[in-house]
């Protein structure tokens, strides 16, 4: 259960990476209001998942999570760069997290 914790967290990560483009330095209350919900549902899907997993090992796939999938998103939303180099290192960043649970011990 702590795994799909970890997950749950990063999805929100990306939540409020991506709701920080919309807070225009929150300034915008709606925008604001919600990336600051996204913060907290994150944090404490993170905490619960750490009574379990190793701090290390969770940290790291929980910001990779939210690295790759930020990215992603800012492709897909904003229109960034989709160019090879970039898509090949979020793929990196996918391979690393894949590796840390496969090599985790819970």
């Amino acid at each position: 259960m702590a795994w799909i914790y970890l997950v749950i967290a990063g999805l929100f990560e990306i939540a409020w990476a991506i709701g920080l483009k919309y807070t225009e330095g929150f300034t915008r209350l709606w925008p604001s209001a919600g990336t600051v919900a996204a913060m907290i549902v994150s944090f404490l899907f993170l905490a619960e998942s750490l009574k379990s997993i190793p701090v290390g090992t969770g940290y790291a796939v929980w910001t990779g999570i939210g690295a790759a999938g930020t990215a992603v998103m800012g492709m897909i939303l904003f229109d960034e760069s989709h160019d090879l180099v970039r898509i090949l290192c979020i793929l990196a960043i996918v391979a690393a997290i894949a590796g840390l649970k496969l090599s985790s011990p819970t």
